[in-house]
């Protein structure tokens, strides 16, 4: 029987206390950026240089052969269609939204249709002092649907997105609390489904899987399509390893009792479902990522968009790593985690930062680049990944094997990805000049039966 607001180990209310917010970013990052080009340079100066690459290289490639063979849980079953609705946990649904007057009223007339007990669960949408006709399109729609809720930031108000969540937090009645994007699209049978997975109680957040609703439109949605389950293939595994489940902010769902033994959203971050995840693992929770249910999302079709949004992503996530360190170090997540934490800190960022003097240096000595064998592991896991995420999707979905039109899927994929490399090295040497400051940052939605092309 799923549990609510439980605490199930003493709780430790005072740990935030040591977290920095935010302090000190920009030097850390200059330290470690200078750090990470000086090995970079030494390993190619040192006679063993190429042989402690290939012992990290080997290393990490055990890590992934254990993480690839993770056999995983059935899926749980949804809660049942004739279960007494006072029997339904109370669950409260999220939405904060800045300018959205494309997209608001198609997700408020998603999620106030769902296949669950109209009394048992209530949407809030924080409209953000937009300027354009969302607060009149959420007025006529609050007529319609008795438990559709909104309110209205002032001008002045702060924090972004975290701030917007955490305005309305003492708002809400449910023991879960589920955050969509205002261009979300989910199936009716979307909290029946999700609910079951936060058994057993150490569960304190659940990441549902995130497609592309316009995944055809051009090269980029195609490959953000693979990303997405690519990204959720490997999230199911690092969380069934006993590694880090990660939030991805639409379609994430919080226990309330971890959601408020966290301290709330971050309102000192970029990226609150990012700064969540850290804050979530640390506090001993685990977070549950699922390929079904999903939520559907506009991906972004033009190349300097992308180009913002993914600056944010990439910023927001090394922040995590220069404001709980100390913790880290501590190894306050456990071993388990702290190991799989390491390693994909290695892929994601340290071996992009290392790519460019590994580069120079490999042009200057006339040999090839020390950290290739590394920079290969790191593609083939990204190729491999995502036939493989492609795979479990047709197995769930009872769809046909078509190996010809999956491989091609997810070699167009990994040639996306290359993307990430040139984001996440200027990322990280732009942050030891100038951080982003903490305004809010959205991705422009139109609606996805008429995005753009271009």
């Amino acid at each position: 029987m799923l549990k609510v607001s439980e605490e199930v180990w003493p709780s430790d209310p005072d740990w935030l206390e040591d977290y920095p917010k935010g302090e000190g970013r920009r030097r850390k990052a200059a330290l470690l950026l200078i750090a990470v080009w000086c090995s970079a340079v030494a390993l190619h100066l040192s006679a063993r240089g190429i042989w402690i690459s290939a012992g990290l290289t080997g290393s990490i490639a055990l890590h992934l052969l254990r993480l690839l063979g993770t056999r995983l849980s059935p899926l749980p079953s949804p809660l049942a269609p004739d279960l007494a609705a006072e029997a339904h946990p109370f669950v409260s649904l999220v939405v904060a939204a800045k300018d959205e007057e494309a997209v608001i009223a198609a997700l408020v007339e998603k999620l106030c249709a769902l296949e669950y007990p109209t009394t048992r669960y209530e949407l809030w949408v924080v409209d953000d002092n937009s300027s354009d006709r969302t607060p009149i399109l959420l007025a006529e729609l609050s007529q319609r649907y008795p438990n559709l809720h909104w309110l209205r930031r002032s001008l002045d108000a702060a924090g972004g997105k975290s701030g917007a969540l955490n305005q309305v937090l003492p708002l809400l009645e449910g023991d879960f609390i589920g955050v969509f994007d205002a261009d979300a699209q989910v199936s009716g049978d979307l909290l029946r489904a999700v609910l079951p997975y936060f058994d057993p109680d150490e569960v304190g957040a659940v990441q549902v899987r995130k497609a592309i609703a316009n995944a055809d439109v051009n090269f980029w949605t195609k490959g953000q399509s693979a990303e997405m389950i690519f990204d959720s293939f490997l999230h199911e595994r690092r969380s069934a390893l006993g590694g880090i489940g990660e939030l991805r902010g639409n379609g994430q769902f919080v226990r309330r009792a971890a959601l408020e033994r966290c301290g709330g959203w971050n309102e000192d971050t970029i990226t609150d479902d990012l700064d969540l995840t850290f804050r979530l693992h640390l506090d001993g929770w685990n977070i549950a990522s699922v390929a079904f249910p999903f939520v559907r999302e506009e991906g972004v079709t033009r190349t300097v968009g992308l180009w913002h949004q993914r600056n944010r992503w990439a910023e927001g996530g090394y922040q995590r790593y220069l404001d709980y360190w100390p913790l880290l170090l501590n190894n306050r997540m456990g071993y388990r985690k702290t190991l799989d934490l390491v390693i994909f800190w290695i892929l994601q960022y340290i071996l992009p930062t290392a790519v460019i003097p590994d580069t120079l240096m490999a042009a200057l000595c006339g040999h090839l680049p020390v950290l290739l064998p590394l920079s290969i592991l790191t593609s083939s896991l990204s190729f491999i990944g995502m036939f493989a995420g492609l795979n479990r999707i047709r197995h769930l979905q009872d769809r046909p094997f078509r190996p010809i039109s999956m491989t091609f899927q997810a070699a167009l994929g990994t040639l996306y990805m290359v993307h990430w490399l040139i984001v996440v090295s200027s990322v990280t040497a732009r942050m030891s000049i100038r951080p982003k400051r903490f305004n809010w940052v959205k991705t422009i939605h139109v609606g996805t039966s008429h995005s753009p092309t271009s």
